[in-house]
């Protein structure tokens, strides 16, 4: 009950403080302030685990025990669990989401159709949360693990008809206006093209462009900042020279955004998403891990600075991930603490030489069985002859046929083998419709406590930057 009259007496103190009336479906709206009000946060911090649906923080609970003591150790995420929240899209897309939907409805309070990129059901601009902190006088920013111009981090900086009109997406990051202060991720395949460069473009608007982590710890103060750091996402959390590069980067963004009029930032740990697609739980975990890294980081941060809010949610969750499978009572994640590689660096590395016991394990980080070294070959040998059989077959007869990768065999195989050890199950290759989990730490916390729609989370945002109800 305090927790409700505490979200509803603020709502009205805003109503009151605030006089200006601004449209929702509208990005050209006046700047009606310059200083933070005493009773709204300062900073504001949004933070995306994609397609981190429930599975993923209690694996990532266990993930984390430490084996030695006879308790489960509670993770950041546990201390912070306020909620859930709702997932499901614009009626036209069935109750099953994508991430530019979800995005579009945790940016900007507005139910979508799947595909849409900051825009509603009708194909109309919808503001964003960021769009209408930059407006208020607030400074900006975005750090993913994806391409920046990827679904989530568009919604909150673009407005298209489709995710997958990413040079054109890339292109309005220049066009309709710089909104962000601070960009980093992957992405040079969409900033630096032959028929045009956006990295020059942002160099003559004053950016500090960098293209490495290490740039990252010398960045030049009160200057904004594009770094792009791969050709497309990021590299898995287990093969980057930066296995926290998600924690580095949301750092690096803070100390350059921090000003006396605060800050919002959007934080996705994207390749949760990724990793729920392939079925890759070894990759899922280490996501997972660079993520609480990141939150323990922001935990401590808003301790030291009681003024910023900081939300977590998911999207959606990917891939109907299991904690144990096969009628099995068990999980069993030792093998996963010890991975020194993601499953597809091994796979492409097993496809280049010839396998054996002593390579495999110490690509894996464990002694593997006969009988999983015998699938690995097996893999690789049934790869091979179709790959032989794909290249002797004439361009017609290839046109019928699936060109074969013996990495792409090899993968599937050392996910199965993680899989068995571990007993991981998944019943799906793409997002299904159950709730996410809603954590929040900090200034006005409280208001996302409960059972909520992914809508409310941008609606009640936008309250706590001043915005007044429509």
């Amino acid at each position: 009950m305090k927790n409700i009259i505490t979200a509803f007496c603020l709502t009205l103190t805003l109503s009151a403080c605030n006089t200006t009336d601004n449209q929702a479906n509208t990005t050209q709206v006046t700047n009606t302030s310059t200083q933070p009000q005493k009773h709204l946060p300062k900073n504001i911090i949004m933070v995306v685990g994609d397609g981190m649906g429930p599975a993923y923080t209690t694996a990532y609970r266990y993930y984390n025990d430490d084996p030695n003591t006879p308790a489960i150790e509670e993770t950041v995420f546990d201390r912070h669990l306020l909620g859930m929240s709702n997932t499901y899209p614009a009626r036209v897309s069935g109750y099953v989401t994508d991430s530019a939907a979800s995005a579009t409805a945790l940016s900007t309070g507005v139910k979508s159709y799947n595909g849409a990129i900051g825009l509603d059901v009708n194909k109309q601009p919808v503001q964003t949360v960021l769009e209408w902190a930059k407006l208020q006088g607030k400074k900006t920013g975005v750090v993913v693990t994806s391409q920046v111009n990827h679904a989530t981090p568009a919604s909150y900086l673009a407005h298209n008809e489709s995710r997958r009109n990413y040079n054109a997406i890339a292109d309005s990051y220049i066009d309709d206006g710089i909104k962000a202060d601070v960009i980093l991720g992957g992405g040079w395949e969409y900033f630096i093209r032959e028929d045009r460069n956006l990295v020059d473009e942002f160099s003559a608007k004053g950016f500090h462009y960098i293209d490495n982590y290490s740039a990252l710890a010398t960045l030049p103060e009160k200057k904004p900042v594009l770094g792009l750091f791969a050709d497309i996402g990021l590299p898995w959390s287990l093969d980057d020279t930066d296995k926290n590069r998600l924690s580095t980067m949301t750092k690096a963004a803070i100390k350059q955004l921090e000003n006396p009029q605060g800050y919002f930032m959007l934080v996705e740990a994207s390749q949760v998403d990724w990793a729920g697609h392939s079925n890759d739980v070894a990759a899922a975990m280490s996501e997972m891990d660079d993520l609480s890294q990141t939150m323990l980081y922001l935990e401590n941060y808003v301790e030291n600075n009681p003024d910023t809010l900081v939300i977590l949610t998911a999207d959606h969750s990917t891939g109907g991930f299991t904690i144990a499978a096969n009628g099995v009572y068990e999980w069993n994640p030792e093998i996963l603490r010890s991975m020194k590689h993601s499953p597809s660096s091994i796979a492409k590395q097993l496809a280049k030489n010839d396998i054996t016991a002593t390579e495999a394990s110490d690509l894996f980080n464990f002694t593997l069985t006969d009988q999983e070294l015998i699938k690995l070959q097996q893999s690789k040998y049934n790869a091979s002859e179709q790959t032989a059989a794909y290249y002797s077959a004439s361009k017609e007869q290839q046109k019928s046929m699936s060109k074969p990768r013996i990495s792409a065999a090899l993968y599937e195989s050392v996910k199965q083998i993680i899989d068995a050890r571990t007993n991981t199950g998944w019943t799906s290759y793409g997002h299904t419709a159950v709730d996410v989990p809603v954590f929040a730490l900090g200034q006005h916390s409280e208001m996302f406590g409960g059972n909520i729609d992914n809508t409310d989370i941008a609606n009640k945002i936008f309250t706590l930057l001043g915005k007044p109800a429509q």
